[in-house]
């Protein structure tokens, strides 16, 4: 069948068209997005993304800490671990940023940006996604406190710790190590070297948690009349491999995260070995933490590797960017039975920590602090290596240095803010309070209603029926 002539001149003018187009390079579509452009978009949804995954280890928190401890405390279990960040998320925006990351003040302290805005430097990451992305760590910082003084503590002395931690304490850190003009970590300091915070996040939250704990005092019938201590078991082990998992899940945002950026080649590769010693680390740990515990109570001690997981995390974050995947299973097996072995130094300096926040937090933190010194075998900002690479003990100095400097500050705010939380509003409930369990007392209510019995007269069955 022949084409008629109009429709050979169509098409004829159609193909014509279409070779001028494509020829020409013109398109009837918008203009792309520069590859500058698609890089900055690439590293902000990265940085996200990250975000997002550190933020679900406050689940991970809440569901470790509720299953180690006493089923009568879980609903003030969850509700701290709720308000802690709450109580960041707006301290952190309003100072805490400011205080970190603000134009420095002799490498002590930042000055400005306070109360942030929607401030965007053309070519880089929008402020506020790195805000977000720096919030979700202090947010796990002021957390980790919450295990160590679990079970006794008043609800209100929580949220104005949480609080204030979050408003100057940790920033106060962040802006020595992080803020790139901080008196430890600047051109011409000392060098301190903590990829992704395991003196800077952990450690400082562990130190908080171990004076908040001294000062509290351990939990009624935790220590025998001759100063043994009585074990008080948690409720719900399934509660506490859940969140084991989903902390193991965050941290591949916490510290791959770190690295802040991933369009490039460098930065992809950066990336992948620092979620591959993270992993490593974590999987050491808990060997280490299994076989310590096994060859001294005789049986595998599922707690005990529980934070075996999290010491070796805890570690490994410091120096994840700069040691090998050997060296990120000895450090990670290291921090096994330092686990162990630091909660039964505890036990007998009758600190009571029901759920191991001081062990696995502040002693694997100061750990895998000090094993950068002796395991970077990749330069990182400091410009050399750990001891057993040949880089001398210049680097162990510096991260030894740091450590005390960062616990001295702690330590020293911290005992100031809970004496004066003591002195005003209070800091621990009352012993009928304690002995009902804090969801009564607290908050009328218990988590189990339909397994908890209800105390005779207690406010708490109009509460429930309700």
């Amino acid at each position: 069948m022949k084409l008629a002539w109009r429709t050979k001149i169509g098409l004829g003018l159609g193909l014509g068209l279409g070779l001028w187009l494509v020829g020409s390079g013109r398109a009837f579509a918008q203009e792309g997005p520069t590859t500058a452009e698609l890089a900055v978009a690439m590293n902000t949804f990265f940085l996200l993304v990250a975000a997002a995954l550190v933020f679900f280890m406050q689940a991970g928190f809440a569901m470790l800490t509720a299953g180690l401890t006493r089923s009568k405390n879980t609903t003030n279990i969850l509700f701290k671990n709720l308000m802690d960040f709450v109580m960041c998320s707006i301290a952190f925006w309003a100072v805490g940023w400011g205080i970190a990351y603000g134009t420095s003040a002799g490498g002590f302290i930042g000055t400005d940006q306070f109360f942030l805005s929607a401030v965007t430097a053309e070519g880089e990451v929008p402020v506020l996604a790195s805000w977000f992305f720096q919030v979700v760590f202090a947010g796990t910082a002021a957390t980790i406190v919450a295990g160590a003084m679990a079970e006794r503590t008043k609800f209100t002395a929580y949220l104005v710790y949480s609080f204030l931690v979050s408003l100057f304490i940790y920033p106060v850190v962040v802006h020595w190590v992080w803020s790139g003009a901080g008196w430890l970590n600047s051109e011409g300091g000392w060098g301190f070297t903590d990829f992704a915070g395991s003196t800077v996040v952990h450690s400082v939250g562990g130190w908080v948690a171990l004076v908040g704990a001294m000062i509290l005092g351990p939990r009624l019938g935790r220590f025998g009349p001759d100063g043994k201590p009585r074990a008080i078991p948690g409720h719900n082990m399934s509660l506490a491999a859940l969140g084991t998992f989903i902390l193991w899940l965050g941290w591949f945002g916490f510290n791959p995260g770190s690295q802040l950026a991933i369009a490039s080649q460098g930065d992809a590769d950066a990336v992948a070995m620092v979620a591959v010693t993270t992993n490593l680390a974590a999987a050491a740990g808990a060997l280490g933490a299994l076989f310590t515990a096994w060859l001294r109570y005789g049986k595998p001690d599922l707690g005990q590797t529980l934070n075996g997981v999290l010491g070796g995390l805890v570690a490994i974050t410091a120096g994840c960017a700069y040691v090998d995947p050997l060296s990120s299973i000895i450090i990670g097996f290291i921090a096994g039975p330092i686990v162990v072995f630091s909660t039964e130094l505890l036990e007998k300096l009758k600190i009571d920590d029901p759920v191991g926040a001081v062990p696995v937090h502040l002693i694997s933190g100061i750990w895998g602090t000090l094993a950068v010194g002796l395991f970077a075998s990749v330069e990182g900002n400091t410009g050399t290596t750990g001891l057993f690479y040949g880089g001398g003990l210049t680097l162990l100095i510096s991260q030894l240095v740091g450590i005390v400097a960062i616990g001295f500050w702690t330590v020293a705010t911290a005992a100031l803010m809970f004496f004066a939380i003591k002195a005003t509003i209070g800091l621990r409930v009352s012993k009928e309070e304690e002995e009902a369990g804090l969801d009564i007392g607290e908050h009328g209510m218990v988590a189990y209603p339909d397994l908890a019995g209800t105390p005779a007269g207690s406010s708490v069955s109009g509460a429930l029926a309700k």
